[in-house]
């Protein structure tokens, strides 16, 4: 497993800038639900966290584990999460930005560089960001924003499987496993599926 770094963090710091903010988003691809975006401002003198990684190589437990370690020890951190209706309205790439700017926004401490895992993010100083391929592998306050991300998120998508237990949301989380689409052939659409998906091509056998 990449263990993420601080050298990207660390390269920034000694450049003057003082609040770093990682931010990664979790759910863009998922067939149902909201897409959320994590960000996290770690201090100067922040050591890494044993086991921080990618949010996807982690099991639930260490996800939660690392994700109630990472608000103690972060200067600032936020989640956002933009729902079915907006990402319905105006696509997945859209909602997306608007979770990344909703994000920031909700910072207690506005960030004066970013570090964004793969993507840049619109309407703000491209100067004032950097987009880090497999960031949340290589980037700690990036690892760090996709792991709060991912379990705000897994808790949303539970509460909607109480809500919709024909899906089996709390074990999918909304991705288009092989039993998610079993699911929508038997039942078709809920409220909370993605329509601007083209999930129709999923309900005819």
């Amino acid at each position: 497993m990449i263990t993420p770094t601080l050298n990207l963090e660390k390269q920034l710091w000694q450049k003057g800038y003082s609040y770093i903010c990682g931010l990664d988003e979790v759910g863009r691809g998922s067939f149902a639900g909201p897409v959320c975006a994590g960000a996290v401002i770690f201090p100067q003198k922040f050591q890494i966290i044993e086991g921080l990684a990618d949010s996807k190589l982690l099991k639930p437990r260490q996800r939660e584990h690392l994700a109630e370690e990472i608000k103690r020890e972060a200067l600032g951190w936020s989640v956002a999460e933009v729902g079915v209706g907006p990402i319905n309205k105006v696509g997945i790439g859209k909602a997306t930005q608007m979770a990344f700017r909703k994000a920031i926004k909700s910072l207690s401490k506005s960030p004066d560089f970013i570090l964004i895992d793969a993507f840049y993010i619109k309407h703000l100083n491209r100067n004032k960001q950097q987009a880090v391929k497999d960031g949340d592998k290589i980037c700690a306050s990036i690892s760090a924003a996709s792991i709060i991300a991912k379990v705000h998120r897994d808790k949303l998508m539970k509460k909607l499987h109480f809500k919709y237990p024909k899906y089996d949301f709390g074990k999918h989380k909304g991705y288009g496993t092989k039993r998610h689409r079993e699911a929508l052939k038997k039942y078709g659409l809920s409220k909370v599926h993605r329509t601007s998906f083209n999930l129709q091509k999923f309900l005819t056998f």
